[in-house]
């Protein structure tokens, strides 16, 4: 017997804890249906998914192909174990390496990008023999105790004292530099110098990898300036350095490229991933390895492993979704809506007052909230929001049914991959006739 949307929804509040939230006021929405960008309540009413849930759902709701690929699946058999050769997880395995560099010769798989992460700075350490990880402040990988301590920003606090061994540094984010840099290039040196300068301080033979969002995601969509991958790839040559590129977020087509790295000029050792590889029908993750490492554990014991490694049902939808990026075309639509959205966002920057910067690549994007352009004080500040002003605007988008999240200063604009360019004009419309009232509330 189906429930009404009342029973859900009290249900969910009373034997659910919903994940970074307080959980005495949360009224969660109950969804009855979804298809293509918009999922519904029970109400009728139609919301639009302008963050792709969590920057995740790449081809929307309803996909035939991964519906009709699970199901088939399901007749053969839902489960068997990493140690037994199964048919989809050795397909989609292939599948990846060749979408990969020819450098690359293996996936293990997990079961989504935390655990994804967990692995990779594993085979890191036990490849080098080394025990130091360096990620950036600026970085989400993960709240589990391994990828949480990997992560820069304030939702690692939880996990404190952390692991020893991981060491931050510093984001490549000029909008919020003090230092007025005369090109990318500039930029791209400055960092670059200080990220080798740390890591002989804290002793180069130490460092087992560095690990990067190859762009940053929910911490502010921070596109890397040019030259600035491929310099770390040189600092990682020059010590014997595993590079890692977490592409849990910007990979599976989001930039317009199947993986974020093409756009750089630029191959790291470690490919980790999530999310888009199924697009959430089914949980599954995995880190991509170069031949050179794989072939290291010919001989050595490889010490990771899960029990649902490369689970049979979500290997058989992550065929399905990668092979329907190719045969729709999706980096193709990426493209060409990603350029509507970037004009659009633009403008946004140059017409608010609230608005002091926007940064986009492909259909991931941002817009970073002020009180002040001039000065770029944000408009609430870091890791801190007493009055609930973040929340207030979301609330707002909300109402228009324009439905997305939003982290410390700044509000995500990430939709599915098949938007069509006059969907995202609708929804766009809607944003912009919210942030005319934040310049009028809040500025």
């Amino acid at each position: 017997m189906s429930m009404t949307a009342e029973e859900i929804k009290d249900n969910a509040k009373k034997y659910v804890l919903q994940s970074w939230s307080r959980q005495g006021g949360l009224n969660p929405l109950a969804v009855e249906k979804a298809e293509g960008i918009y999922y519904y309540d029970f109400d009728g009413n139609r919301y639009s998914d302008m963050a792709s849930q969590l920057v995740n759902l790449n081809l929307g709701y309803g996909n035939a192909d991964i519906n009709a690929a699970i199901k088939e699946q399901v007749d053969k058999y839902c489960y068997i174990g990493p140690s037994i050769a199964s048919e989809p997880r050795s397909t989609l395995a292939k599948m990846i390496v060749d979408l990969l560099p020819d450098t690359f010769g293996k996936v293990f798989f997990t079961n989504a990008g935390a655990d994804a992460n967990e692995n990779a700075i594993k085979i890191a350490r036990l490849y080098t023999g080394r025990k130091k990880i360096f990620s950036r402040y600026r970085s989400y990988h993960g709240s589990s105790f391994g990828a949480g301590n990997l992560t820069g920003e304030p939702r690692r606090y939880p996990l404190e004292p952390g692991i020893p061994g991981f060491v931050k540094f510093f984001d490549p984010y000029i909008y919020r530099e003090p230092i007025d840099f005369a090109s990318e290039e500039e930029a791209t040196k400055y960092y670059l110098t200080k990220l080798r300068e740390q890591i002989i301080y804290e002793g180069p033979d130490s460092v087992a990898a560095i690990v990067m969002e190859t762009i940053t995601g929910s911490n502010g969509i921070i596109i890397p300036p040019k030259g600035y991958l491929p310099g770390v790839r040189k600092i990682c040559d020059e010590f014997g350095i595993v590079m890692i590129c977490d592409e849990v977020m910007a990979g599976w087509c989001r930039t317009g490229k199947m993986f974020a790295f093409e756009n750089f000029d630029v191959v790291p050792d470690l490919v980790t991933f999530a999310k888009g590889v199924t697009c959430g029908y089914l949980p599954l993750g995995g880190v991509a390895v170069s031949t050179k490492i794989a072939e290291y554990f010919d001989d050595h014991l490889l010490s990771c492993g899960l029990t649902y490694s490369g689970h049979p049902l979500a290997c058989a939808a992550g065929v399905a979704c990668v092979n329907y990026y190719t045969k729709a075309d999706i980096p193709g639509n990426v493209n060409k809506v990603g350029k509507v959205l970037a004009d659009i966002l633009d403008e946004f920057r140059e017409k608010h007052s609230c608005v002091g910067d926007v940064r986009h690549i492909g259909l991931f994007s941002c817009v970073e909230l002020v009180k002040d352009k001039a000065t770029k004080e944000p408009l609430v500040a870091y890791g801190k929001d007493p009055e609930g002003i973040m929340p207030k605007i979301i609330g707002m988008l909300k109402e228009k049914k324009f439905m997305t999240y939003s982290h410390e200063n700044m509000i995500f604009i990430c939709p599915p991959l098949i938007i069509t360019e006059e969907q995202l004009r609708e929804e766009l419309a809607k944003l912009d006739e919210v942030l005319a009232v934040v310049d009028d509330t809040f500025i």
